[in-house]
């Protein structure tokens, strides 16, 4: 009996992993000469983008444990990269800002993935590069932040006029 063909979801989710998967390898592999994981890239590239926001914060952001994001802030303060510096608002709190030699290796690190994301849209006209972009970025947003109406406790079908 032959099998119906897949629903474009399970396609789609499982072509987003394993394009990310295969985007990070290539980050990685590149990135290496630099000294740089992947997990301090994101937090250079998050704190240069949310500069002075505290540790609480940062961990959201990145969507992390407060404990794992610590130990790493600890590394990377160690590495000179980062320094934290009291809250004025908040004696307990420590807001992290980047080093100049993070912001060098933050231009260094977009250079690297400038090249990563050259390589993967080797091919793929402009257009279709912009395109991308947007169909991506509005699976994201319809994502983010949202819970399934039945989680909440709402059935979508009763608010809808």
């Amino acid at each position: 009996m032959p099998h119906p063909s897949p629903s474009p979801a399970p396609t789609l989710g499982l072509l987003l992993n394993d394009t990310a998967r295969l985007l990070r390898r290539r980050f990685d592999q590149r990135a290496r000469h630099l000294g740089l994981t992947r997990a301090q890239w994101n937090v250079i590239a998050m704190l240069f983008r949310n500069e002075g926001i505290n540790q609480a914060g940062l961990a959201d952001l990145l969507e992390v444990e407060p404990i794992t994001l610590c130990r790493q802030i600890d590394r990377m303060e160690e590495a000179g990269w980062v320094e934290r510096h009291p809250d004025p608002n908040d004696r307990r709190a420590r807001l992290l800002r980047l080093t100049g030699k993070a912001h060098a290796i933050l231009e260094q690190g977009r250079a690297v993935a400038a090249e990563v994301y050259a390589e993967a849209l080797a091919g793929m006209p402009p257009d279709a590069e912009a395109q991308l972009g947007a169909l991506l970025a509005q699976v994201r947003n319809n994502l983010s932040d949202r819970r399934p109406a039945e989680s909440e406790g709402t059935d979508r079908s009763a608010t809808v006029s």
